[in-house]
């Protein structure tokens, strides 16, 4: 999990359990589920664990200017009604919704118990700070446990009893991802509350984490194309978008490599909202909490101040898009000292275009158009502005990343541009006209003969 840049003591109500199919009785419970009055949090990471390598660091918000009280978290409310919108900023972000209230499947331990095959060892997919994630099948009408192998596939995220953490996250998951649904989010189904069991119940995404695909080693995992890179890349800013442009702003707080799950297309999707929170309102900037997240990804005024904007998301996706760029971690102490922070040490790189070529992961082989890369780069800078107002939004984002998808891999020999095409033609034209003006003896043959080609 990591070292945290913070913590905080929640002061969480015993979720009680009524008894019937598993629904929750709480004090502040809402219709329909009984999830906490509070915009906590949202997490959603089946394959990967629930907190990636790299230090974590969590906390609950209390916006800017305004206070209250809540089960879970100070000052938290949930999502606005109101905010059933579409987001306009870009076209892709009017697939998703905000539901008014939220539309889950409410499991019983038994049918959970059951999907798992009695949560078999074999069947864990990950473990972090909140507990163990199980792979288990259900019937994908009625939801049902069926046989292993038959149905849709889920993963479960079993709480450990012992987690405060984990029941903060377990209550604000339900509160957000019930209401939350776009393509790039990963979908929650429903969950199960009895006794002292509390678990979560996901679509299961077959092709694990970005992180996992990016960093580890060994045959299981090939490395990513560019074009497979840069879709990837899209599809979580998106995912991002989305959340931010909604009427009541969603900020993620937690955005890293292995909070990007992949389906079987390797389309992605965020995942693990443990940390999200709802963003300012009232005419205000950002709102103020106890410093959470992850080192190496977390926005520099966020770690420094504990306040928190929108933009400070757009930090965290500049630094894994110079991860996916470099295939090189945020932070890895088993680099040279000077390397050891992946944005400090790739800053001048990013920024020089002769030096560039010199930080594109070596594994790409040279098979990626250097003007994209370039843009690339150029757009992570943006993202790493010191000033969070310097920095682009998420549909801006998204409209650079679409028109750098537009720039195809160039054919080995071919020419980079027009440019140089035209002065390739020059070139040979040149060098015909050389030899037909010389070509009538000794002399003239050997100046054609050594005429050098742009080729060469």
């Amino acid at each position: 999990m990591g070292n945290c840049l913070g913590s905080e003591e929640a002061e969480l109500e015993a979720v009680k359990n009524s008894g019937h199919h598993g629904q929750p009785q709480a004090a502040t419970a809402a219709p329909t589920m009984a999830p906490p009055k509070s915009e906590g949090s949202m997490s959603s990471g089946p394959p990967s664990s629930s907190r990636s390598p790299g230090p974590s660091m969590n906390s609950s918000a209390t916006t800017t200017g305004r206070s209250g009280s809540s089960s879970t978290s100070s000052g938290s409310r949930p999502l606005a009604a109101a905010a059933d919108t579409y987001p306009e900023e870009e076209e892709e972000a009017k697939e998703g919704r905000i539901l008014e209230t939220p539309d889950l499947r409410i499991f019983t331990f038994a049918e959970l118990r059951a999907a798992t095959r009695n949560f078999k060892p074999d069947t864990v997919l990950g473990e972090g700070g909140f507990g163990r994630v199980y792979k288990g099948w259900i019937d994908e009408k009625t939801m049902n446990p069926t046989r292993s192998g038959i149905g849709m596939g889920v993963a479960v995220k079993k709480l450990n009893p012992e987690s405060v953490q984990g029941l903060q996250e377990w209550q604000s998951e339900v509160n957000f991802m019930g209401r939350l649904s776009h393509p790039n989010l990963v979908r929650l189904l429903g969950y199960c509350v009895e006794d002292r069991e509390l678990l979560l119940v996901y679509e299961y995404m077959p092709k694990g984490s970005l992180d996992n695909h990016l960093f580890r080693k060994g045959g299981s995992f090939e490395p990513f194309s560019w074009n497979l890179r840069l879709r990837i890349a899209i599809g979580a800013a998106r995912g991002l978008s989305f959340l931010h442009s909604s009427e009541k702003q969603v900020i993620y707080r937690d955005f890293k490599a292995s909070n990007i799950l992949l389906d079987t297309n390797y389309d992605a999707k965020l995942s693990d909202f443990g940390l999200a929170k709802n963003g300012p309102t009232a005419g205000d900037s950002h709102v103020t909490t106890r410093v959470m997240g992850t080192y190496g990804y977390a926005a520099p005024e966020y770690v420094a101040t504990g306040h928190l904007y929108v933009k400070s998301d757009v930090y965290g996706f500049g630094v894994v898009l110079l991860e996916m760029l470099t295939g090189l971690r945020a932070l890895d102490t088993g680099r040279p000292a000077q390397q050891h922070n992946l944005v400090e040490w790739a800053k001048p790189y990013l920024a020089d275009r002769r030096k560039l070529a010199r930080l594109v992961d070596p594994r790409l082989e040279g098979q990626y158009p250097s003007k994209a890369a370039l843009q690339a780069a150029q757009l992570t800078l943006r993202c790493l502005e010191g000033d969070p107002r310097s920095r682009p939004s998420m549909a801006e984002v998204v409209l650079a990343l679409e028109e750098i998808e537009q720039l195809k891999v160039r054919p080995k020999g071919a020419p980079r541009d027009r440019d140089e095409a035209a002065r390739r033609g020059a070139g040979t034209a040149t060098a015909r006209g050389g030899r037909r003006a010389r070509g009538q003896g000794p002399a003239g043959r050997g100046a054609a003969a050594t005429t050098t080609s742009p080729r060469a």
